[in-house]
């Protein structure tokens, strides 16, 4: 067993740790984040599963940062915030995906840099729903109308601002684990990339659950599984205009 491999069953371990010790995860969100876990880090690298981490773990937090606020207001998320295989899969399957295609080409020069887009997308748009929920000052996306905190398709001050907090850590954590793994992206386009990746993917999010999902033509976790790919196309996009 190499180093890598090491390093990648000693961050799974930990992941499922931490995942049950603070009821992060229901048991079918278990199954699924070891599967995820074991693909994204023995297909790609140890540092993928690192990125993914740090949003599981931020994403958990600001799920449960002023649960009791969010539950009087009817806009929390349910089972006290333990996410199911639904919730892991929507988040972390192109992400997946991502790291079965880069193993089965043989490696992929961008493949890393859109794997962090996938994460900096779900990042955003988690801290933007979960800290966002509580602000009063919240406006669909399509019309600019005013309506209830909470409200699929919503912006707010408060949401827009999480988002690019939380795409700016993706982006920071990228960039510092792709000088690790060797990846050939250059920094400073891996860092303005996923940041700003992250944040458009979050207001498409926003778009397709006002248009998609308030009629019911979408679930959550479909809007959430579109929105990581529309940060796989932008970054390709980016990445052949660019590089």
């Amino acid at each position: 067993m190499g180093d890598g491999q090491a390093i990648s069953l000693l961050l799974i371990t930990l992941l499922m740790l931490i995942s049950k010790a603070n009821d992060l995860l229901d048991r079918s969100g278990l199954i699924a984040a070891l599967f995820i876990g074991m693909s994204v880090s023995f297909l790609g690298h140890w540092t993928w599963l690192a990125v993914l981490m740090t949003f599981l773990i931020v994403g958990a937090v600001s799920t449960k940062w002023r649960y009791d606020e969010k539950s009087e207001k009817s806009t929390e998320e349910p089972d006290d915030g333990v996410r199911g295989w639904k919730n892991v899969l929507a988040n972390g399957g192109i992400a997946t995906s991502v790291a079965v295609f880069d193993f089965y080409i043989g490696g992929h020069v961008w493949s890393y840099l859109v794997m962090c887009s996938c994460v900096s997308v779900a990042t955003a748009d988690t801290l933007a729903s979960e800290i966002g929920r509580l602000d009063p000052r919240t406006r669909i996306i399509t019309t600019l109308e005013a309506v209830p905190a909470g409200t699929n398709g919503g912006m707010s001050p408060t949401g827009t601002a999480a988002a690019f907090y939380g795409a700016l850590l993706i982006a920071i954590v990228s960039t510092i684990l792709g000088a690790v793994n060797g990846d050939q992206t250059p920094p400073v386009f891996m860092f303005t990339v996923v940041i700003g990746v992250g944040w458009l993917g979050c207001h498409m999010d926003s778009l397709l659950g006002a248009v998609l999902e308030n009629r019911g033509y979408l679930g959550k976790h479909s809007v959430n599984f579109i929105s990581t790919i529309s940060g796989v196309a932008m970054t390709l996009m980016l990445a052949q205009r660019f590089l």
